[in-house]
């Protein structure tokens, strides 16, 4: 097996506020064909923050140097280091500290101003206290909802976590809807219906680190509602169109189709948040503004968080084979006011 050896990498320090991107220097002792070469990110609490690399590098005596994507991180420290795969193993390389610090007069992103209020890491069980995965006022019949093109038939069973993440599992179901299809068991989680009973409000910002499903008929999600309204999208994503994720504003008419052949793919792991403003409610990936509605939400709107993994029944995308497993993972979830 080829020894590469890392030789440069960088930035070691940078202020929060604009996108960086990382370089890294290797060389190998012997020619090596690797098929993905990037820079890793791990935030303080493990989360996965990965840059963008470059597939199918030779790596030589003589060096290779790769520039990654850039992307937004937020004030910290963090640890980074190289890594590659090769023959289907990662491999890293030695780790160093990349310190982001917070920029002169408070930083410009959505969290300069505000202060974390509200946060779930998925490093232990689902608190039922917290989040209720056995029904949901926004499914008609409280479990399952087929008037929305859905096959979901909401289970608790189909939700765990594991080490640092969240996991959705949807599988063919033995349940029939009231359409005549098969449904298919899978999870939702909202804080509706809870002790805690939390809610969102206008001013707030929310944030999600999630890995993008790669079977046909997936449907992720992570939005708000109340009271039969109050409803904004996070995203939306079906793997059919896999560099696009959908937003929508529904409380006063918002939608954008944003597409992101680096950002978003299936098996990515990216950062999607939602700044609910009065004159404008703004969509954040990786940190960066990517859209905004100019038309916001009232002054008084609240809502209960969903997050969860649909099944497509056909008539939008397409629907999946049976049996599955379809899964969908979220690293974190987090809320500034």
């Amino acid at each position: 097996m080829a020894k590469v050896t890392q030789d440069y990498l960088s930035p070691a320090h940078v202020t929060h506020g604009n996108e960086l991107a990382a370089t890294l220097s290797v060389h190998s002792d012997v020619p090596l064909t690797v098929q993905t070469l990037t820079v890793a990110v791990r935030d303080p609490y493990g989360h996965k923050l990965d840059f963008a690399g470059a597939d199918n590098v030779q790596i030589t005596p003589t060096g290779y140097t790769l520039t990654t994507s850039s992307q937004l991180l937020y004030a910290g420290t963090y640890t980074v280091f190289g890594t590659y795969l090769a023959d289907g193993v990662w491999h890293n390389l030695p780790s160093s500290s990349l310190v982001v610090a917070t920029a002169t007069g408070g930083g410009t992103g959505p969290t300069a101003t505000r202060s974390l209020v509200w946060a779930d890491h998925f490093d232990h069980p689902l608190n039922p206290n917290r989040w209720n995965s056995s029904t949901t006022s926004a499914y008609r019949y409280g479990t399952h909802h087929p008037d929305d093109d859905k096959l979901d038939w909401i289970n608790p069973a189909n939700v765990s976590v594991a080490g640092t993440a969240l996991t959705f599992t949807a599988r063919l179901g033995g349940k029939t809807l009231e359409n005549g299809k098969q449904a298919w068991d899978t999870g939702l989680i909202t804080t509706e219906g809870t002790r805690e009973a939390f809610q969102l409000r206008t001013g707030d910002y929310l944030e999600a680190l999630v890995q993008m499903p790669d079977v046909i008929g997936a449907w992720p999600a992570l939005w708000t509602w109340r009271n039969g309204d109050n409803e904004v999208d996070t995203f939306e994503y079906h793997p059919d169109n896999p560099n696009l994720l959908e937003f929508s504003n529904h409380v006063r008419s918002g939608v954008n189709f944003y597409s992101n052949a680096l950002a978003v793919a299936p098996l990515n792991w990216v950062t999607l948040g939602t700044l609910y403003g009065t004159d404008s409610v703004d969509w954040y990936v990786n940190g960066s503004k990517v859209y905004s509605d100019n038309t916001g939400v009232p002054s008084t709107w609240t809502a209960f968080l969903i997050l969860n993994l649909s099944v497509a029944a056909g008539a939008f995308h397409q629907d999946p084979l049976p049996p599955g497993p379809i899964t969908f993972l979220v690293d974190y979830i987090r809320v500034w006011r």
